[in-house]
């Protein structure tokens, strides 16, 4: 599948935050999002040990499911290495080659991307799902299982009962419970999709377990990359 250049490794952490302040303009985040998309597609990286340091070895893997059955479609896979430092708000420049390289060996375009991180629920309002969203053209959310900014209060205790993340007095997000009495995931939009249509597209993909199903056998496979 295509996936757009629209920059180069960021030599800085300047360069980098310059990279998200252009880019975040290009986001669609008020359009009503895929409600039931064929195909899904599931993203996720994994790290050689602790995975702190630039030029650490990682796999990113991307998982297409189909969006009824959620049987696996496609899968592809990218060994490298993290190509930028850990720094808390920059850390999809250390994925986003090895990740494009990954959907650029897709013969698939899925109707969704699903992150396993954060889309506007992020400091600069441009997380790894926003990111991915303008560099593929495609709707993109955010799963992420700890928030990482803003306030909420806990959700009910039931599947499908949620409650608004909010940071700065804005709702960046939302605080979803996929299954009775277990701890919440945090949706966020990233690209192309709503936050309802996001909430919805995240509970079909949670039939039996809190994450969903994509960022499971995503992270299934980039384990097995590193490992095998």
């Amino acid at each position: 599948m295509e996936v757009r250049d629209l920059h180069g490794p960021p030599a800085s952490v300047q360069e980098a935050e310059a990279i998200q302040d252009r880019l975040r303009p290009m986001l669609e985040t008020g359009l009503p999002g895929p409600a039931r998309p064929r195909t899904v597609a599931g993203l996720d990286v994994s790290y050689a040990g602790d995975g702190s340091g630039t030029g650490t070895r990682l796999a990113a893997a991307v998982v297409v499911l189909d969006g009824t059955s959620l049987d696996v479609v496609e899968e592809s896979v990218a060994v490298g290495t993290a190509a930028f430092p850990y720094v808390p708000g920059l850390f999809a420049f250390r994925e986003l080659p090895a990740l494009v390289d990954a959907l650029r060996d897709l013969k698939t375009v899925p109707d969704l991307l699903v992150c396993d991180g954060f889309g506007v629920a992020h400091p600069r309002r441009f997380g790894l799902a926003c990111h991915l969203g303008v560099l593929t053209g495609l709707p993109a959310i955010g799963v992420g299982k700890t928030a990482f900014v803003g306030t909420y209060e806990q959700p009910g205790r039931r599947r499908g009962d949620s409650g608004p993340l909010l940071d700065g007095g804005e709702v960046v997000g939302r605080v979803l419970r996929t299954r009775d009495d277990v701890k919440p995931v945090f949706v966020s939009v990233g690209h192309r999709t709503d936050l309802e249509t996001a909430c919805r597209n995240v509970l079909d993909l949670t039939p039996a377990y809190r994450l969903p199903e994509t960022t499971r056998r995503a992270d299934r496979l980039s384990r097995d990359a590193l490992t095998g």
